[in-house]
């Protein structure tokens, strides 16, 4: 495959992604616009939860990508019944993996009050917690067969889900927030009520879609089959490629979420703040997420084709990676032109606008560290190389990123932009890294030992 088709194919299958998340982005940004206009103090509760609970919805979604690499070195070999089987074994150790984060996320409900946060936005944080909480289990499955659907070559389906229910989820902000339409003015629990029903209705769809459209019929038939000796093989090779790819996620998540409760201590105002510079940030991230999904996918598909995979598995992360800073280029001149008059649409409260304009600079040095990071991160995904993720992401983003955060923010007392000047220095050294061991592994060395094997 020549280089121009590579770029050609990474942007058909990562352009629906890519809608897919700007469609999720724009209810995120419906959604804080809707909360904030509503009170700072709904927008600073709202800050707190979703920002702690990114890292159980991270670690839910991380670990359903371990299904990529799978699925996409059957696929690439053709083996179509496998691959309904594979997904089985996923979508049940997936949900089973869920049942624990979901656990964990009980113990921090009943301990909310020990992490400093305003005791004025505890009233609000708790239900809008709950809310949440039951949100994690849909996110699971509806994941599980987007990752089959991505890895198949077929990006397009999930992108249609993911807007029709973003779409649904905005109708029913504006009725359950605001208390139109006849419906009960319930502010920011009606906010995630409206969210859970969106997230209720994805996965329904995409397994009406997998289980009852004739295309799907090789997968739902190999989803139904109970193969007992390999069933056990299935599992481990899931557990292996999943779990790497959750943790190393949810670290990098907890630097944000750490950073959240930091941002708490300097007060409603800066936690307000810090919610507004999330969301804006967030539209870098999914734009670079898109392509690093296509990359992933792309690169478990080559990872299957033989003696040159090693090779073009280097040219798919390379002409991923120039798609990736150019991408990047294009956010950060929306954050330098428009950042400010962006975030000024999240809030009525003009000291958290302000306190939100400061942030620009930050906003805008960490782009490159993230573009590279979700680019390499993806390309060793893709790979099955998942092991060093985890001892990356736990020193770049625990070890480094933390402490950092509260150097700058508190030590040096930079404050707020300080907590955002942090996250530059936690996500180019993952980038890096990951960088450093996807090259050690699509390597000569690599190559010989697979060929050995």
């Amino acid at each position: 495959m020549t280089q121009k088709n590579i770029y050609k194919e990474l942007l058909r299958l990562g352009g629906p992604i890519l809608v897919g998340q700007l469609g999720m982005i724009a209810v995120g940004f419906a959604d804080n616009i809707m909360v904030g206009h509503y009170s700072t103090a709904a927008l600073a509760s709202a800050s707190f939860v979703n920002n702690v609970f990114n890292v159980a919805i991270l670690a839910c979604i991380g670990f359903t990508y371990g299904i990529t690499p799978i699925v996409g070195r059957l696929f690439g070999a053709g083996r179509t019944g496998d691959i309904g089987a594979s997904v089985r074994v996923g979508l049940r150790i997936n949900i089973l993996y869920c049942f624990i984060i979901m656990a964990v996320m009980t113990m921090l409900y009943f301990n909310l009050g020990l992490l400093g946060q305003p005791e004025e936005l505890l009233p609000l944080i708790r239900p809008y917690f709950l809310i949440s909480l039951a949100g994690l289990l849909p996110i699971t499955v509806f994941n599980v067969f987007a990752q089959w659907s991505y890895a198949v070559g077929n990006s397009k389906m999930p992108m249609w889900i993911i807007l029709a229910t973003n779409g649904m989820n905005v109708l029913g902000n504006y009725a359950l927030i605001y208390g139109n339409w006849g419906m009960p003015e319930l502010g920011l629990v009606g906010a995630g009520l409206s969210t859970l029903a969106a997230r209720v209705a994805a996965p329904v769809a995409i397994l009406a879609i997998f289980f009852m459209r004739r295309c799907n019929g090789a997968y739902a038939r190999g989803f139904r089959r109970i193969d007992g000796p390999h069933e056990e093989p299935r599992s481990s090779m899931v557990w292996r490629t999943s779990f790497p790819v959750s943790i190393q996620m949810s670290l990098e998540t907890s630097a944000f979420s750490g950073a959240a409760v930091m941002a708490g201590w300097l007060g409603a105002i800066d936690l307000a703040a810090f919610q507004i510079i999330v969301i804006v940030g967030t539209l870098g991230f999914c734009i670079y997420y898109s392509l690093g999904a296509a990359i992933a996918a792309k690169v478990a598909v080559a990872s299957g084709i033989g003696a040159e995979a090693n090779a073009h598995m280097r040219r798919i992360a390379s002409a991923g990676y120039r798609i990736m800073l150019a991408l990047m280029t294009l956010s950060s001149i929306v954050f330098a032109l428009w950042g400010k008059d962006i975030m000024g649409a999240f809030s009525n409260d003009p000291t958290v606008v302000a306190a939100a304009g400061m942030l620009i600079v930050p906003l805008l040095l960490y782009q490159l560290g993230d573009a590279t990071q979700i680019t390499f991160a993806n390309a060793l995904r893709g790979t099955g190389h998942v092991l060093p993720m985890l001892w990356i992401a736990f020193f770049c983003y625990l070890v480094l990123g933390l402490p950092s955060t509260y150097l700058l923010a508190f030590t040096a007392g930079l404050g707020l932009w300080g907590i955002v000047l942090s996250f530059s220095i936690s996500l180019f050294s993952a980038g890096v890294l990951f960088l450093a061991y996807f090259v050690r592994a699509t390597g000569n060395r690599s190559s010989k030992r697979s060929q050995n094997h």
